[in-house]
């Protein structure tokens, strides 16, 4: 056997474990698809998984626990740690936005600035206390959790505000070209994006092989790599010929894309992102190599309260309500996802793209099981179990060089 085809045969088996989660995820929607079908409930205005009402809906409703989960990434990363109080941030933050626009008609611009510098606010203030003071964060944000919600309660006075005004709706839970275009405008406009997104992707990926090859850098084989990219472009043609069939573009949809976008060249091309892998790797060893660890720590924290902000925002949005309720086990939802995804329960593992895919799965599975009528207390026992075995996954997987699933118990291996 010749030396590249050595050299191939690891990479082909590390690139399809990468693409396990997102195979997982085509497969539960490709279920939902056949069972929503067959067995939906009839209670429900859409029987049919892949609807274009449901496929804006499943955008909407999972819109800020995308946000989240990208925050909980960068948390999780430093060392498996987590923030306990996303949920209650999103209902104090929410508060504050609908006391100041609902009931006291703030300038609705005023307003985002305000809950943003509140969200970085308290995201720095548990940072100072994880990263400088050394309290662990398990135990900061949960003191946050009851903090910010109790906080959120006392704003509202137990009661919900809302409705929020128009515009407000249009900048978090609008769409594009609007609800004045017509249907064929819709569609027009919304494939001629797609097709841009599409000539976009081609290009930034045949330009990111070329710039590897002329470096020396390994690269997928091309066939592969064109299979890749037609699997990709459909999956972008067909989502987008959907939304065109309902009411466009949802505006929160260019939020996620920027979110996603930026975090994804923070973590994967940025020398602080791969500080936050190095930390989750070996802490005391990135100490040693000169990082200030401390303030990686305290930047995870702080981003992850200007992420909570966000989530308030586009929440209140698509709730068109701030309520005492407000982001009530969204902390699970995130945590979840980013373990779903990919993420190591141990830190240094994870990616931005899989905590994406482990949000969809996730809202997949709640979207799907609303459907078919499954009873909401069944719908926790299912998430409950995939997230389970997400975890014991990765476990199996970090302890396999002492010896798999034995080593967990601690059981000598020959």
């Amino acid at each position: 056997m010749s030396n590249a085809e050595t050299t191939l045969q690891p990479a082909r088996k590390t690139d399809l474990k990468k693409y396990t989660m997102l195979i997982a995820l085509v497969g539960l929607m490709l279920v939902l698809e056949v069972l929503t079908l067959v067995v939906g409930d009839s209670k429900f205005l859409v029987n049919d998984f892949f609807a274009p009402t449901n496929i804006t809906n499943l955008i909407s409703q999972n819109s800020y626990v995308v946000i989240l989960a990208v925050g909980m990434l960068l948390c999780i990363l430093t060392g498996g740690n987590i923030d306990l109080s996303v949920g209650s941030g999103v209902c104090m933050i929410s508060a504050i936005a609908g006391t100041m626009i609902v009931k006291y008609q703030a300038n609705i611009y005023l307003t985002i600035v305000v809950c943003l510098l509140v969200g970085i606010g308290i995201g720095a203030m548990q940072a100072f206390f994880i990263a400088y003071v050394r309290i662990p964060p398990f135990i900061t944000t949960l003191a946050g959790m009851l903090l910010f919600r109790g906080i959120g309660y006392i704003i509202l006075g137990g009661f919900t505000l809302s409705p929020f005004p128009d515009e407000y709706i249009r900048i978090f839970n609008g769409f594009f070209p609007g609800s004045g275009a017509s249907a064929g405008t819709r569609v027009t406009v919304t494939m001629a994006v797609a097709a841009a997104l599409c000539m976009l992707y081609i290009a930034v990926a045949l330009i990111t092989r070329g710039r590897k090859i002329s470096k020396g850098y390994p690269v997928e084989a091309f066939s592969a790599m064109l299979v890749k990219m037609v699997l990709i472009i459909a999956v972008i043609l067909a989502v987008f010929w959907l939304l065109g069939q309902n009411k466009g573009i949802p505006v929160v949809l260019v939020t996620l894309a920027l979110v996603i976008f930026v975090y994804q060249w923070y973590t994967a091309k940025s020398v602080p992102g791969r500080y936050l892998y190095a930390m989750g790797g070996n802490e005391k060893a990135t100490i040693f190599s000169g990082v200030d660890t401390k303030k990686m720590m305290f930047f995870a924290y702080t981003n992850m309260g200007f992420l909570v902000a966000v989530a308030s925002l586009v929440c209140i949005a698509r709730f068109n309500a701030a309520a005492p309720s407000a982001g009530n086990m969204y902390e699970l939802d995130a945590i979840g996802s980013c373990f779903i995804g990919g993420a190591s329960a141990y830190g240094g593992v994870g990616t931005v793209g899989g905590s994406v895919i482990g949000a969809v799965f996730i809202g997949a599975l709640n979207n799907g099981m609303s459907i078919l009528g499954v009873d909401a207390n069944w719908q926790r026992a299912v998430k409950g179990l995939v997230l389970l075995v997400a975890v014991l996954i990765d476990v199996q997987s970090q302890m396999k060089r002492g010896g798999g699933i034995k080593g967990i118990f601690g059981l000598k291996t020959s």
